[in-house]
């Protein structure tokens, strides 16, 4: 069992939120603002990065659709929004804090640091050979997110670390069942969805331009090895 990546993420990730709630009060709205939006351009940028990966586009509207329909049958945003408020209430004894704030960094910590293709790559890695230099490289990356993160929206961006270690370590843990998702036509289709929801999570929960229930979506990347593997079946990939 291999969990050493995951774990330098959470590590990296609760360093990098303490620092943001350490440093919050030093800076100002407009620099908070402005970091924020930053983190939201760079997420645009780096999603269309991954959609463009694709090699057959409908692949990845297919999945995102049934994804969809089982994430708002599940309900999947809701719960997990409800998780937050759950750990808000049981941990977070400040009670001048603002709720809404904390679910929000809660959610939108969690899914900036789940969706991609560099935690589902990094956790097969991880557990099939015990390389976790993907996952490393990705800590890194989530513990600098994180002082923005944290430093805006307060202590829910520090339990988005239980959801990375359930997640990653989860998915360490049962590589040897998921070997079928080391071809390489898979994993640029897992990208390009991963690109579609972070796209979405920047217009949502970043940029703020309009809300997305990008947690539903989530379901896709259980479906895009279905719909590849049908597609290839056919002879339409």
């Amino acid at each position: 069992m291999h969990i050493t990546g995951t774990l330098i993420n959470v590590i990296l990730i609760l360093i990098g939120g303490f620092i943001g709630i350490f440093l919050g009060n030093r800076f100002s709205e407009s620099l908070r603002h402005s970091v924020m939006m930053a983190l939201g351009l760079f997420t645009v940028a780096y999603g269309i990065r991954l959609f463009l990966q694709t090699g057959n586009a409908l692949v990845v509207l297919i999945a995102l659709l049934i994804g969809l329909f089982l994430g708002e049958w599940w309900q999947l945003e809701d719960r997990l929004a409800g998780l937050g408020v759950w750990f808000e209430k049981k941990f977070n004894t400040n009670a001048k804090s603002d709720s809404v704030t904390f679910v929000r960094g809660f959610l939108a910590a969690s899914l900036l640091f789940t969706i991609g293709p560099m935690a589902i790559l990094g956790s097969l890695q991880d557990g099939l050979s015990g390389d976790f230099s993907v996952l490393t490289i990705k800590a890194v990356m989530d513990g600098f997110a994180s002082i923005a993160f944290a430093s805006s929206l307060g202590i829910g961006v520090l339990f988005s670390s239980l959801v990375i270690l359930v997640y990653q370590g989860g998915l360490s843990l049962l590589a040897y069942q998921l070997q079928f998702l080391t071809t390489d036509i898979l994993l640029n289709e897992i990208s390009a969805v991963g690109g579609v929801m972070l796209l979405g999570l920047a217009i949502s929960g970043l940029l703020e331009i309009k809300k997305i229930r990008v947690g539903n979506f989530l379901p896709a990347f259980l479906i895009i090895p279905l719909v590849v593997w049908l597609f290839q079946y056919f002879g339409i990939y």
